[in-house]
């Protein structure tokens, strides 16, 4: 479990935040069938940030709050570029570098064509300061993939940021790191849980459950079925199919 230091205007925009996904219905909760996520890790909670996207005013609360985080923690004028992960990321980075007013590219998740622009769509930001957007982050996996595909390109990215982190599974802040990429985000599941103290969103039986999941979600994950370490989460992800 990883606690992070919050300013006052963090802790007020993760509160809004998360009682904005809480409001669209994109928290969902089903401790009797698991979530299995695509790094294996089982959970009884799951958010669907994709939901943002058919609410315009939320989607605009959310946009609003990610850029003034982005000048806040990084800088507007260290950004050159806004690259959206594929295919979640897309609208959000999209969303933001308009409001940014900087130029938008995305990154496939699979080489289409040739050359060094086989991942990248718009124009490889090639010596550009880059900042890689997806809507969120469990264990911090893809956000490695595809600022590696940026880096290939020439990117120069050490930022990327998310609506929501799961905020609990390990090594994703210290894997980024070793990469010199720093994570920022909106909000966790912490906020969730906080959010949830103003209004009756779920019963007490079932927010007992998920603070029993967050305290401890690795022995969770283990004993649902699903993995119980951040590299069987890494050998989960590169398994043959089938």
């Amino acid at each position: 479990m990883e606690k992070l230091h919050m300013s006052d205007w963090d802790r007020d925009a993760a509160l809004t935040a998360a009682r904005i996904l809480l409001e669209i219905k994109a928290v969902n909760f089903r401790p009797e069938e698991p979530y299995t996520f695509t790094s294996g890790w089982k959970s009884p909670v799951y958010i669907d940030c994709r939901r943002i996207i058919y609410f315009p005013r939320a989607r605009a609360k959310i946009c609003e709050l990610a850029v003034e985080k982005i000048g806040r923690n990084i800088g507007y004028e260290t950004i050159e570029v806004v690259a959206g992960g594929e295919t979640a990321g897309i609208p959000f980075a999209a969303w933001i570098a308009d409001r940014m007013s900087t130029p938008m590219a995305y990154v496939r998740k699979k080489p289409k064509g040739f050359g060094r622009n086989a991942l990248i769509e718009g124009d490889v930001p090639d010596g550009k300061r880059t900042l890689l957007v997806e809507d969120l982050t469990t264990d911090g996996g893809s956000k490695i993939q595809f600022c590696q595909a940026l880096r290939d390109a020439g990117a120069l990215i050490n930022h990327t940021f998310v609506v929501f982190y799961y905020g609990v599974f390990p090594g994703s802040f210290d894997t980024l790191k070793r990469m010199d990429v720093n994570l920022h985000h909106l909000c966790t599941w912490w906020d969730v849980l906080e959010a949830c103290r103003d209004r009756p969103y779920f019963s007490d039986s079932a927010l007992s459950q998920v603070r029993k999941f967050l305290e401890n979600p690795v022995a969770w994950s283990a004993a649902h079925g699903g993995v119980a370490s951040y590299e069987e989460a890494q050998a989960w992800k590169t398994r043959p199919a089938g």
